[in-house]
């Protein structure tokens, strides 16, 4: 079974953590060859410039980024101009991968699915990408995004199709906007894993509060 199987069944945050440190260093030619074709983190980025209205990213733009893995969506990012790129993985495997990018500010073991140590309005903007899925990391994670994003920031965020609804997640972000903490901006579906057929929403929230 590939190690991409392995993570639909994940049960435990030590299980997620010893498979994702096992897969670190084979991760990024399983997932961006043909059988997946993973663009999530290249068209994450282009939401991002949407957001920003802009070509390029201010080099004083504060970004988060949530699971950050091996560095992929980081490695996008810098290449379209930002500097202070922050990076959260659950796998010291994976961040040793995503260190060797030099393209992070800084990298720290965290789990995404618990009360994160960044403080309140912490970043212009927040990243997640290919963590908000069936594992252990749930919709609740939106809630940390927006408390250490800034007003008028943004958290733009995949989520698998097949999880946005039974997963919690259309629900949770409905009720970040009827709480007044947010604004959906955006939660169309686009590519994803291509190469496997997957698509996922990109959901975009305005912070508000």
């Amino acid at each position: 079974m590939s190690h991409f199987n392995k993570t639909q069944s994940l049960s435990s945050v030590a299980d997620a953590r010893s498979l994702y440190d096992e897969w670190a260093t084979s991760y990024e030619k399983e997932m961006t060859g043909e059988t997946h074709n993973y663009v999530a983190p290249a068209v994450a980025s282009a939401y991002v410039m949407k957001c920003l209205n802009s070509s390029s990213i201010d080099e004083n733009i504060e970004i988060l980024d949530a699971g950050c893995g091996t560095g992929l969506v980081g490695t996008h990012l810098s290449k379209l101009g930002a500097k202070k790129i922050d990076g959260l993985d659950l796998s010291p495997g994976m961040l040793e991968i995503a260190r060797k990018t030099e393209v992070y500010r800084s990298l720290e073991e965290a789990d995404l699915s618990q009360r994160l140590s960044q403080r309140d309005s912490s970043y212009d903007m927040v990243v997640c990408v290919g963590t908000l899925t069936g594992g252990h990391v749930g919709p609740e994670a939106l809630d940390e995004f927006v408390r250490i994003t800034k007003v008028d920031g943004f958290v733009v965020a995949t989520v698998r199709d097949t999880y946005w609804e039974s997963g919690g997640y259309k629900a949770k972000a409905t009720a970040l906007v009827e709480e007044g903490k947010a604004q959906i901006v955006n939660d169309d579906v686009d590519d994803y894993r291509p190469g496997a057929g997957v698509k996922a929403r990109m959901l975009v929230l305005k912070v508000l509060e």
